[in-house]
């Protein structure tokens, strides 16, 4: 099983999220993060200044099978590309077990298939 963490612009969120439901990935988890960019800039808006150091994203967290992990990439990496700095970051990692609180079952049957 695989974990895919997908920071990503919050503009692009609506448009993952579509493109990841319409290709069977049914549940994920996401949350507002803010983070440190590359630019280091104040701007003026309305007379307030504005650091653009902190950068607001979404993360979005997905658990998969391991077959699933190339498909669920593509989709995101399609999706968010914008081609400028600050689209954002996959990471994958190993998930060694996992467990249904309902049922008591763990492994890899807990995930559901793809329809």
């Amino acid at each position: 099983m695989k974990k895919i963490e997908a920071i990503i612009r919050k503009t692009k969120f609506e448009e993952v999220k579509a493109a990841l439901l319409s290709s069977d990935i049914d549940w994920f988890e996401y949350h507002d993060v803010h983070g440190i960019g590359q630019s280091r800039q104040e701007r003026i808006y309305r007379g307030v200044q504005y650091s653009t150091d902190v950068i607001e994203r979404v993360a979005i967290t997905i658990v998969c099978r391991d077959i699933f992990l190339d498909p669920t990439v593509k989709v995101i990496l399609q999706v968010a590309h914008t081609g400028e700095i600050g689209d954002g970051r996959i990471f994958v990692s190993d998930v060694i077990d996992t467990w249904s609180i309902r049922t008591g079952e763990n492994g890899d049957t807990v995930l559901r298939d793809k329809k």
